[in-house]
């Protein structure tokens, strides 16, 4: 970091997204760049959802649910509970509120935004004065390869509790994936170097 408060930060989940948090208390508004892990982006219920932009969003925000760890404070869940009466899925909870930014980001992908463009929109809309960065707009999705075949990280993670036993990770689209040129210009700012 820099004596005039530019800093970059790497991160991925609930850690990364209470990292940056503190860091963005230690600079001025703007100055922190933050570049999120992708890979565990998925589609669910023919959402696209980004679970460590989202948590990275929500507590540069602050509005993440702190003693969950991920989501939103204050949540409801209303439609997961009438998603469970129509026989549907809800092994991924998804928060009433939360549900909004899954909607808004699937609308905008859909409309050809990319995954960038997307994310800044989403942050600024929430009040966030930090950059947040996807670390590519080209998807890249983990794979676990288990004894019961492969599966999709938030399967394996979230619903299946990392129960099967893990024998390979693979990242499918990394060999084919760009890093988002605002994420390496922001690296390769000379200040960060001093």
């Amino acid at each position: 970091m820099k004596a005039d408060g530019t800093i970059v930060a790497l991160a991925g989940g609930v850690g990364g997204a209470r990292m940056a948090a503190g860091l963005a208390q230690c600079v001025a508004p703007g100055a922190l760049s933050v570049v999120v892990n992708t890979a565990d982006d998925f589609e669910h219920m023919g959402l696209a959802i980004s679970p460590d932009l989202d948590t990275v969003m929500y507590t540069l925000a602050g509005l993440e649910n702190a003693a969950q760890g991920w989501g939103l404070a204050g949540e409801t869940w209303s439609f997961m509970e009438a998603t469970g009466r129509l026989g549907g899925e809800t092994w991924f909870q998804l928060g009433d509120r939360d549900l909004a930014t899954h909607v808004e980001r699937t609308r905008r992908l859909a409309g050809g935004a990319p995954l960038s463009e997307v994310t800044t929109a989403l942050s600024v809309a929430l009040g966030v004065t930090s950059h947040i960065l996807p670390m590519s707009d080209d998807p890249v999705r983990t794979i676990i390869d288990t004894d019961i075949g492969r599966l999709a990280f938030q399967d394996y993670f979230v619903r299946r509790r990392c129960e099967p036993h893990l024998r390979a990770v693979a990242f499918e689209g990394a060999e084919r994936a760009r890093p988002l040129p605002a994420a390496i210009t922001a690296l390769a700012d000379p200040r960060l170097a001093a």
